[in-house]
């Protein structure tokens, strides 16, 4: 079983895993003004900045999620009703599968919803060593056998003699990765390779193991929408994480000064880097080590059976442009127009746009693509790292910011 510091700060545990394999040219170093806010030119009002972007892009964000998530329990709902209905034979083959495809699609849309939230990691998402984040989306952690384990232990309704209880399971035996297994895996046999199995799990009939499982991804998806409230509850509170940012300055507030607080919400910018960059397709095609060695690997793509990875890498990028440009609002654009940089707010905003258009051409899956055409995916890569080049210096350099850990001493 993973221990819980397997799960602690993603983009430090993808990014420690891929560094030591890359072979391209060092594409950022340490400014003299990072930090600095006094290197900054302007009386930019940094307020006005944090204020737009947690109430125009990121509160409302959060609160989509708990909504697609909500619609998600749903549609797995009604599928376990049809499965049921299936198993005693009072529904169809064909009703059974339309079912399935709804809640897949319940599924589709939660996961492009959170994957803008994987862009906002700040608060209660970091906290606990990202404990609540986690809750939601183990991933790159995943645990197909563990799942399987979990499916029988919740239809028995206990472990060892302890009353089940999916709150206190570790995050890869839950969450969205667990259930696109669940809704996605044709096969119906368990996953285990090692000596714990599911006690004749493979000698059940498939109408009642589709029971089984769809009655777990019930579970699952309940606790999906519980941890989306509970995000959404602890960002928005009074004393929230909402609340310090918008009030970052003042007396109190756990923010000296604004600027470090404009510095915080920077740092969630950079898992386009460090994660979407790295982790989402640097990994696949094989720039770094991966299950492959060192060579292309579909194998490594995130959102596998969904077949729903370049979709994530979509999403990822529509959340960064809204964080940089701050939608409608003030955004990270207008701070660099007003300290006179101009061209790197332009060449950002053009670069992230281009970023979005190439993603969104592909005609197929990220997998796929990786097998019959390999070039697509460098040039992707190639087009997400010209944004992360120009994040790591041009852009901390002109608004006197620092570089994640993440992100720093970074060599691809």
């Amino acid at each position: 079983m993973p221990t819980p510091s397997k799960y602690s700060l993603i983009c430090v545990a993808i990014t420690g895993a891929l560094l030591a394999g890359c072979g391209e040219s060092t594409s950022s170093s340490a400014g003299a003004d990072y930090g600095n806010q006094d290197n900054t030119t302007s009386d930019f009002d940094q307020t006005a900045l944090l204020t737009n972007l947690v109430d125009g892009v990121i509160t409302p964000t959060f609160e989509q999620f708990v909504s697609v998530s909500e619609q998600q329990q749903a549609g797995v709902d009604a599928y376990c009703t049809v499965a049921v209905g299936f198993e005693q034979g009072n529904n169809t083959q064909a009703e059974l599968t339309s079912a399935q495809q709804t809640a897949q699609q319940n599924w589709r849309g939660a996961m492009s919803v959170w994957q803008q939230v994987e862009m906002m990691q700040l608060g209660p998402l970091l906290d606990d060593d990202g404990a609540l984040r986690n809750k939601i989306y183990s991933w790159p952690v995943v645990s197909r056998c563990g799942v399987d384990l979990d499916v029988v232990s919740f239809e028995t309704g206990n472990i060892n003699g302890v009353p089940y209880d999916i709150a206190n399971r570790t995050p890869a035996r839950k969450g969205l990765v667990a259930l696109e297994y669940l809704l996605f895996n044709s096969n119906l046999d368990h996953s285990c390779t090692e000596s714990v199995t599911p006690d004749g799990w493979n000698n059940r009939t498939e109408a009642d193991r589709i029971v089984a499982r769809c009655e777990f991804a019930a579970e699952i998806a309940g606790d999906i929408h519980n941890n989306a409230q509970a995000l959404v509850t602890e960002w928005s509170a009074a004393d929230g994480y909402a609340a310090a940012l918008k009030n970052a300055g003042q007396t109190g507030s756990e923010f000296d000064d604004v600027h470090q607080a404009v510095n915080k919400v920077s740092d969630a910018l950079f898992y386009i880097d460090s994660v979407t960059k790295d982790g989402k397709l640097a990994t696949p095609l094989g720039l770094f080590a991966n299950s492959c060695g060192t060579s292309v690997c579909p194998e490594d793509v995130e959102s596998p059976l969904a077949f729903h990875s370049i979709e994530n890498i979509a999403s990822n990028l529509q959340a960064l442009q809204s964080l940089y440009s701050g939608n409608e609002g003030v955004g990270f654009d207008d701070y660099l127009v007003d300290e006179n940089d101009v061209e790197t707010a332009e060449t950002l905003t053009a670069n992230i746009q281009s970023a979005i258009t190439n993603v969104q051409a592909y005609e197929s899956s990220l997998a796929q693509t990786l097998t019959d055409n390999e070039q697509q995916v460098t040039d992707t890569h190639a087009e997400v790292k010209s944004v992360t080049d120009q994040l790591k210096n041009d852009f901390i350099n002109s608004l006197a910011l620092e570089l994640p850990q993440t992100s720093a001493g970074d060599n691809d």
